[in-house]
């Protein structure tokens, strides 16, 4: 609130802000809909939307030497199993996803498939999350993926700290308003 009435500076900082510009309509289908008339982000009302199953499935990869690789598939990482952390650290994001994405919904998520699929220099990573919900379950999706990939990268960075994370992507969604979409 304090910033809104100090439109001119940033409060302790001295920064100039330029006034919020008014939105004008635009067709629904490039109207921003996480942003008011104002420009200003906003959480998007969701009340009055029918709950429905929904699905998503997001991917991402570890790129790592052969040996990391070998490492990680036969459990004799330093730290211990790192698929078993990458697939609860996935399933906790999944859950947490509304605390770490700010505009999120949180959702009620029914089911978590973690796939971990080690490949001679990386690990292929597939969640997906179910949910019956006013929503969808994208953002959880990939939130899993990341939080997976990042739980390989501290278990094996002893090993390899060139590792390299993604791409992660949404490969596909189901339910709501706007349907089916695949990659």
């Amino acid at each position: 609130m304090a910033e809104r009435k100090q439109r001119g500076t940033r409060q302790g900082r001295g920064e100039t802000v330029p006034p919020r510009k008014r939105a004008t309509a635009a067709p629904p289908s490039t109207r921003l809909t996480h942003v008011d008339a104002t420009g200003a982000a906003h959480m998007v009302e969701v009340g009055a939307k029918a709950e429905t199953a929904r699905e998503a499935v997001a991917s991402g990869e570890v790129q790592m030497t052969a040996e990391a690789a070998r490492l990680l598939a036969a459990g004799e990482l330093a730290k211990g199993d790192a698929l078993a952390v990458a697939r609860i650290a996935a399933i906790s994001a999944t859950k947490q996803a509304h605390l770490l994405i700010p505009l999120c919904h949180p959702v009620r998520v029914t089911g978590v498939d973690v796939d971990l699929a080690v490949e001679a220099t990386r690990v292929k990573i597939t969640v997906a999350v179910r949910a019956f919900d006013r929503t969808g379950v994208e953002m959880e999706a990939m939130t899993a993926v990341a939080a997976a990939a990042l739980a390989i990268y501290d278990m094996a960075k002893a090993v390899d700290r060139g590792m390299v994370i993604g791409p992660i992507m949404l490969e596909a969604k189901r339910g709501g308003r706007s349907g089916e979409w695949t990659r």
